[in-house]
């Protein structure tokens, strides 16, 4: 299990008021003087990585394809580095950065038709929910409502799943994106009612017996961010429900609690005894993310408590031997500032402060070396190091970072 992650060696906490300038001039150890600068400080030297970035991604991602975009996906393609430029644009207002993103985003839309897909991650709703949103922001109110029409014409197959990358609740979480950006009846409560009864009648036809509702994806039932029950959890909280279904989230996520591994872990899939995975696609970090926001959303000490816990584990076990965002450092570095923006404590700033800090001083090495995985698509977002850069351009304002396509 450690061959999956490297040792945390590093204080379990630093209180910036008390460092004296003795140790910074004494340190020897990159990570180590890096951790002891005050947030600010390091804030500024993650922007500077950041922007380098996400030259990088761009030239290697859109530049040298000449713009030719294959994989039009927020995964692991184009919009994914459109995604990125749009936070960038967020931080700095830069134009420039609006301008290609834009770019990208049409690119994106013709290599989308005919897919079939219609998830923001994933899929086709990611293309013009994102597209719409730019254009709001670039000021093209023509090129806004042409993308909102298009989106208005996703028709969901049928036989569509329910998880988060490829299924209704990836449709769900781009309608609130839409909603959220645009105004907020954007995307109707009737269409979107629809599709959340679809997920919830699913949920419980399958659900019978030990918990409310459960899902099944490719012949398992995931428990993960993904493909799981976390991920749909986390967008049904976002929707309008009816008291009933209410209930049945709450259920559903008391049920996850109760049935995690001793070690504070969660497992991959219902009946899964392997406790190995340390990801936001499966394991503890989807899951504490969803039970942060329960917390918030029902008041509940039960579901902030559990994610304490699993934070814990995230601490200890999350610094991955891979850099991205769904099963990386960067990914894991998330739990910890949500934790930071609905509690308040500075303990859970210095850990995501940490966790940056270790891949700013030592992940290109560690690629370089063989020692850590850059991802089979080592540019994207959720695989490469888009993902670094992206947390790296969230750690500037923790109070309004959002783990990417997930959080709203």
């Amino acid at each position: 299990m450690a061959d999956r992650f490297f040792p945390n060696t590093m204080p379990s906490f630093v209180d910036e008021t008390t460092i004296e300038e003795s140790f910074l001039e004494g340190a020897k150890d990159p990570l180590l003087e890096l951790l002891y600068l005050p947030y600010g400080t390091v804030c500024e030297k993650l922007k500077r990585v950041a922007f380098d970035l996400k030259e990088t991604i761009v030239k290697e991602t859109w530049v040298c394809k000449r713009g030719r975009v294959s994989d039009y996906t927020v995964y692991t393609g184009a919009l994914g580095t459109a995604f990125l430029l749009f936070k960038a644009y967020q931080v700095t207002l830069d134009k420039n950065d609006l301008v290609l993103c834009s770019d990208i985003i049409k690119a994106c839309d013709s290599a989308s038709r005919g897919s079939g897909r219609v998830t923001f991650i994933c899929g086709q709703a990611g293309v013009y929910s994102l597209g719409a949103v730019v254009a709001k922001h670039s000021g093209d109110e023509q090129l806004c409502d042409h993308y909102v029409t298009k989106f208005k014409e996703i028709e969901l197959p049928k036989d569509l799943p329910n998880e988060m990358l490829y299924g209704r609740a990836g449709f769900l979480w781009a309608c609130s994106f839409l909603n959220k950006n645009i105004g907020r009846e954007t995307i109707s409560p009737t269409q979107i009612r629809a599709v959340v009864a679809e997920v919830i009648k699913s949920g419980r036809k399958m659900g019978k017996g030990r918990c409310p509702l459960m899902y099944e994806w490719h012949g398992k039932r995931y428990w993960g961010a993904a493909h799981g029950l976390a991920g749909i959890m986390h967008v049904l909280m976002e929707m309008e429900l009816k008291a009933d279904e209410v209930e049945d989230v709450k259920a559903t996520l008391h049920y996850i609690i109760r049935n995690r591994f001793p070690s504070g872990n969660y497992p991959s899939s219902e009946g899964s005894e392997s406790d190995r995975l340390v990801h936001w696609c499966h394991g503890a970090p989807g899951v504490a993310l969803t039970l942060i926001k329960a917390a918030k959303v029902f008041s509940n000490d039960e579901f902030l408590q559990a994610a304490v816990e699993a934070a814990e584990v995230i601490w200890n076990r999350g610094l991955l031997k891979r850099v991205g965002i769904c099963h990386g450092v960067s990914g894991n570095s998330y739990v910890f500032l949500s934790l930071y923006r609905l509690t308040g404590k500075v303990e859970y700033l210095y850990k995501a402060k940490a966790f940056a800090c270790f891949l700013h001083t030592r992940a290109q090495a560690l690629i370089s070396e063989g020692v850590m995985h850059g991802g089979d698509r080592p540019y994207s977002l959720f695989e490469g190091i888009g993902g670094m850069s992206y947390l790296f351009f969230d750690m500037i304002d923790p109070m309004e970072t959002r783990f990417p396509a997930y959080e709203l």
